[in-house]
């Protein structure tokens, strides 16, 4: 049995006003090919197939048109909803879909067993058993209590979603001791866990409750095809719990990692190996650091725009620049030298001297002079927040840091 895990497509995602499209849709066909080159027997997309919850009509095209593709090379697709999805956008063509070799696990159900599926092989037969689960919302497997403090609603919820796998996991073991077949378990999931890598597009979830979900509550299946991060990683130290990362990059501070899918091979039930399948680079995209000067150096590698062939991109840039002084016309120096080159600025921005100033500062001062809130306060000055994810991240900082003082002030006074 051979799968593909890839997660976090974000179609129709506008990344700084600019579509993805032709970088979504030259990857679905590079994927496509990796898929009949392999002779993979699935695909398994592990939530966030979708960038919001109304997608433009174009991201629903090549959606619908990968699914088709599938079903003609004899493919099975599984996709399961992410925290972007819209539950009712999924659902809509999940009975339609069904006809095409393709599974919908949009939201977590009241009824376990229908998120037990069993994945055939290319020729008809029994190849894989998965216990889908999409993201899992605390209302789908959670009631709240009035007067719960946020410990312990963090550990209910936890609790909650490790129940609901071993539920599934255990439904799993008895499916296969009936079917007497040797046929590997494979589970899914869309949320953090604990001790991942993230980066700045990475949208937190579980706001007010669960952190991060640690890698011993989940059920011991052969494989665990996570999404959420967009960072290719093995979580815990384990290789057969993995993110395989969003296939093209969401965010600036994700070009230096490469991007990638998983192929997934396992010999009867048990997991044989997991080979990364680099993406290509569909679309240029750079981030430059340094002064003035070190920039000009610089963009000049990049080749001039004129006489471009109509194959070639221009490379989307971000630039931080470090400077002592503030400059009001700084915009216009950048486009000065970013002129008849073939780029285009998306990210303009100074570099922070708020860690300069503030290890100045803390030569002047120690930790017992301070409050936990200046503390905090001093912490948040290192960081940049400079679009909304990132502002919508420091407000759910801020909410948590004052959170986790009132608890541990209101411990101090009832002890």
């Amino acid at each position: 049995m051979k799968i593909i895990h890839t997660s976090d497509w974000h179609l129709g995602q506008s990344f700084f006003t600019k579509s993805r499209k032709a970088e979504h849709q030259a990857f679905l066909h590079w994927l496509l090919d990796q898929a009949e080159q392999q002779q993979v027997d699935a695909i398994l997309v592990a939530g966030d197939v979708f960038d919001t919850g109304t997608p433009p009509s174009y991201a629903r095209e090549l959606y619908n048109e990968f699914v088709v593709s599938c079903n003609r090379l004899g493919v099975c697709l599984v996709v399961l909803a992410g925290n972007h999805d819209s539950v009712s956008v999924l659902n809509e063509s999940r009975q339609l879909l069904a006809c095409l070799n393709t599974y919908v696990v949009a939201s977590v159900t009241d009824e376990p067993a229908q998120q037990l599926l069993t994945l055939p092989k290319r020729d008809g037969s029994p190849g894989a058993l998965l216990c889908a689960v999409p993201f899992v919302r605390p209302r789908d497997v959670l009631q709240s209590q009035a007067g719960d403090s946020g410990l312990a609603k963090r550990q209910a919820l936890g609790e909650a979603i490790q129940q609901h796998y071993q539920q599934l996991y255990q439904l799993a073991v008895h499916k296969r001791t009936e079917l007497a077949l040797a046929l590997p378990i494979i589970a899914s999931g869309h949320l953090s866990a604990v001790g991942v890598s993230q980066s700045e597009s990475v949208r937190d979830i579980y706001i007010g409750t669960l952190d991060g979900f640690a890698a011993d509550a989940f059920p011991p299946a052969d494989y665990i095809a996570l999404g959420h991060i967009h960072r290719s990683q093995i979580v815990g130290k384990k290789p057969h719990i993995r993110y395989s990362g969003s296939p093209i990059p969401l965010s600036f501070d994700e070009l230096g990692s490469a991007k990638q899918v998983l192929l997934v091979q396992f010999s009867k039930d048990q997991l044989d190996k997991v080979t990364p399948l680099e993406v290509p680079r569909f679309q240029p995209m750079a981030l430059l650091k340094g002064n003035l000067s070190q920039l000009e150096q610089q963009l000049a590698d990049y080749p001039a725009s004129t006489g471009l062939a109509e194959t070639d991109r221009v490379t989307w840039l971000s630039i931080e620049v470090a400077l002592d002084d503030y400059l009001s016309d700084l915009q216009q120096r950048i486009q000065a030298l970013c002129a008849d080159k073939a780029v285009e600025v998306l990210q303009l921005r100074r570099a922070r001297t708020a860690r300069r100033q503030a290890l100045e500062q803390q030569q002047k001062e120690t930790l017992s002079e301070l409050t936990p809130k200046e503390v905090f306060a001093r912490r948040l000055e290192l960081e940049s927040f400079d679009d909304d994810t990132a502002k919508a991240r420091k407000e759910r900082l801020e909410q948590l840091f004052q959170q986790m003082l009132a608890e541990v002030q209101a411990g101090e006074t009832s002890a």
